[in-house]
């Protein structure tokens, strides 16, 4: 299984709602809180390109944040991505 990082906030609802999906699937991740650290937000918003959370990753490949990954899952998309 292909490693999934998540850049969260600990307030964020859409980012529970993602871990929520991805521990449904029984998916382990790697979570990064930028909410207490403007550095990491910075790096963050570099490599996603975006500045709001929660972003994902799924070995390496930005996917975007809650609602494109369950998207992805609507779509079929997410499983073969992950395995």
């Amino acid at each position: 299984m292909k490693a999934v990082e998540i850049y969260t906030t600990q307030t964020c609802p859409y980012c529970v709602a993602a871990k929520a999906l991805l521990k449904k699937k029984g998916v382990s991740y790697t979570e990064i809180d930028v909410g207490a650290d403007p550095a990491l937000r910075v790096a963050m918003t570099a490599r996603a390109g975006r500045r709001s959370v929660p972003q994902i990753f799924i070995g390496g490949t930005h996917v975007g944040g809650c609602d494109d990954l369950h998207a992805l899952d609507h779509d079929g998309k997410l499983d073969p991505m992950l395995a």
